[in-house]
């Protein structure tokens, strides 16, 4: 929230239907009771939560009003997790469905939510610009939802959003980055600052709530609990899942779960934890003077005590390979490494000298063209296609295997994990969990995934850690190249973007490096 005294707490975010315009400006924010300049959209950071049904089109008329050349100015929003059939255009990944949208233009998004449910998010996808505050959560309800017998509360009140926060603008950000602060619905506190009024999450006892908890990060992962609850899954990235119960969840940059907690503790007040991996000032050690927290506070609960409860001594941790789709749907190819039709390898590095991401030796730079209007202006070879080297050509309806090494990926397509990160963790073909972004560990570490090409378009696969990717962690699938033009129709406005964004003078789009700030 914009306020330093973060005096929302508890109140709902605003909340926003399948219609809506969105204002992406600059502002003065202190989430975490360091003030500094952020992109807000509609004045807020974290941005309006979106609510709609499934099946029904999605409408944001995103406009453009960024003013401060401390930050990025072009803007582009992507719907993470969406399937954009037959829409690849509204995808809003720069350089890949579109140019960036201008300084003083505006840009339609529209698209169909059919065929999906669940728990997503939005962000920006031009450089690092989400990590400066373009990002907020995306629910599609279902009214037939399978698990609606489990809770008696899924709404706006459960949903819980975790950020990392920099107390310097991203584009003068140099070298490793690192957070300063944990942001738990847009407030938080760092290490040595101010104690700000935390997030605030009301239960009732005897009742049962779904969680809808959204790493929306640009780089740590977080472990997750709330002391005293176990927490039982339902859903990885928008996928339905077999109830599965932790106490803790590792959730990386852009993954989302949904929970169901059983409010059946005695009336009290309970710490949310949500630990992350980095962070300065030793942010990823602990909890001391309430950072990385927020508060479950029972109704009937003394509401100006901080909770006094304590994590269990040996909790469940989660484990992927335990997680399961609730329903039975096969895993494409056939049931051993190799057994896709199109079977892709991803070597990963990193050249320090360069200070830039390869894989299979390419980094991936953002073209000026982006690739779906090379596409559409006739291109269809991967090795014609830039940037060059970084696009993978698929064909239609096949299945495609792809297997990394060491890092983390996010998907257009959900996918099925058929060995999830780690050196012996087994091969599953049998009922692996599906999902859109996956851990794929460290040096040493596998991951295998599965999926079938069905949506023709070129699709971004990359690092979810914003920073890595704006490093050149990524490659483009051209998936279906031959049918795109036919299935992916463009409005008139999509085409107008390149033309303004190119026609910008410099002036209107350079960044100004601000020093780091001297907050201790």
């Amino acid at each position: 929230m914009l306020a330093s005294s973060a005096a929302a707490l508890s109140i709902p975010p605003e909340v926003t239907g399948p219609q809506a315009t969105f204002v992406v400006s600059s502002a003065m924010a202190a989430p975490d009771g360091f003030e500094r300049p952020v992109t807000v959209v509609n004045g807020l950071t974290p941005a309006p939560l979106i609510k709609v049904n499934t099946g029904d089109l999605l409408q944001v008329n995103v406009v453009n009003n960024l003013t401060d050349p401390s930050m990025f100015r072009g803007t582009s929003v992507h719907w993470h997790g969406m399937y954009q059939h037959t829409t690849n255009w509204a995808d809003g990944v720069a350089g890949v469905n579109q140019c960036p949208i201008s300084p003083g233009e505006s840009f339609l998004y529209q698209f169909s939510t059919t065929g999906q449910a669940g728990t997503y998010w939005y962000h920006s996808h031009y450089r690092t610009q989400y990590c400066d505050g373009l990002r907020g959560p995306l629910v599609i309800y279902d009214p037939n939802d399978p698990a609606a017998f489990m809770y008696d509360f899924d709404d706006e009140n459960t949903i819980i959003t975790l950020s990392d926060w920099y107390h310097l603008q991203s584009p003068s950000i140099t070298g490793i980055a690192a957070n300063d602060a944990t942001l738990i619905n847009g407030v938080g506190r760092y290490p040595g600052g101010p104690q700000v009024d935390l997030a605030e999450i009301n239960v009732v006892q005897g009742k049962r709530y779904r969680f809808r908890i959204i790493a929306m990060s640009c780089d740590p992962n977080y472990i997750f609990s709330i002391d005293g609850h176990p927490l039982t899954i339902i859903e990885a990235d928008g996928q339905n899942t077999q109830p599965y119960t932790v106490d803790s969840i590792q959730i990386l940059a852009g993954q989302r779960y949904s929970v169901v907690l059983n409010a059946d503790q005695p009336v009290d007040n309970y710490w949310i934890r949500a630990l992350p991996n980095s962070g300065n000032y030793d942010l990823d050690t602990g909890f001391t003077g309430g950072t990385n927290s927020a508060i479950l506070r029972y109704f009937g609960a003394p509401m100006t005590v901080d909770p006094t409860s304590t994590p269990p001594a040996d909790p469940v941790a989660f484990d992927e390979t335990l997680l399961h789709p609730l329903d039975g749907s096969p895993v494409p190819g056939e049931p051993y490494p190799g057994g896709a039709d199109v079977n892709l390898n991803l070597a990963l590095d990193f050249d320090e000298e360069a200070w830039r991401f390869y894989i299979n030796g390419v980094t991936f730079q953002p073209p000026t063209i982006p690739v779906l209007l090379q596409i559409l202006s006739g291109v269809e070879a991967a090795q014609s296609l830039l940037p060059d080297g970084s696009v993978y050509s698929l064909p239609r309806n096949a299945s495609i295997e792809i297997t990394i090494p060491g890092g983390l990926i996010s998907s257009p397509h959900s996918f099925s994990v058929v060995k999830s990160a780690g050196i012996d963790t087994p091969y599953n073909y049998v009922n692996p969990v599906r999902r859109d972004v996956v851990n794929t560990g460290d040096v040493g570490s596998n991951t295998t995934i599965r999926f079938r090409t069905d949506n023709s378009g070129p699709w971004i696969l990359h690092c979810h850690i914003d920073w890595h990717l704006d490093l050149g962690l990524a490659i483009v699938m051209a998936e279906d190249a031959p049918d795109v033009l036919a299935t992916n129709p463009t409005p008139s406005s999509w085409d107008n973007l390149c033309p303004a964004f190119d026609n910008q003078p410099p002036s209107a789009t350079s960044i100004q490096i601000v020093p780091t700030p001297a907050i201790y």
